[in-house]
């Protein structure tokens, strides 16, 4: 069975070159330090539900969109080898800043997700 991180961010659409920038980035670390895939779509279907809804879950503010992503694993265990070496990778050390963000970390949501069914 495959294991994936999943997260969902609120990104201004004015700041959505330079999240591309560190997305691209962060993707290239994680599948050297070996994550099967890596994942970053951009909201293009997505409306505001009544109750529930990606934009009310991230509490989406005008001018702004959301990020849906996951990356996946062989593995509850290979995910916290990989995260344990990510988390080391100078590389990313400018990203670990919350001001150097593109994005309201606040706001985000993710969690790790093992999988169930796969077709």
């Amino acid at each position: 069975m495959q294991y994936v991180d999943g997260f969902i961010v609120p990104v201004p659409k004015k700041r959505l070159n330079a999240y591309r920038t560190m997305a691209r980035k962060a993707a290239k670390v994680w599948r050297e330090h070996g994550a099967l895939d890596y994942r970053e779509c951009v909201a293009e279907d997505v409306k505001v539900g009544k109750w529930t809804s990606f934009p009310r879950s991230v509490k989406l503010k005008p001018g702004e969109t959301v990020v849906f992503a996951w990356i996946t694993y062989k593995s509850r265990k290979h995910r916290d080898r990989v995260n344990t070496k990510v988390m080391k990778d100078p590389r990313l050390a400018d990203m670990m800043d919350p001001k150097a963000m593109p994005f309201d970390a606040k706001r985000m949501i993710y969690g790790g997700f093992e999988v169930f069914v796969s077709a």
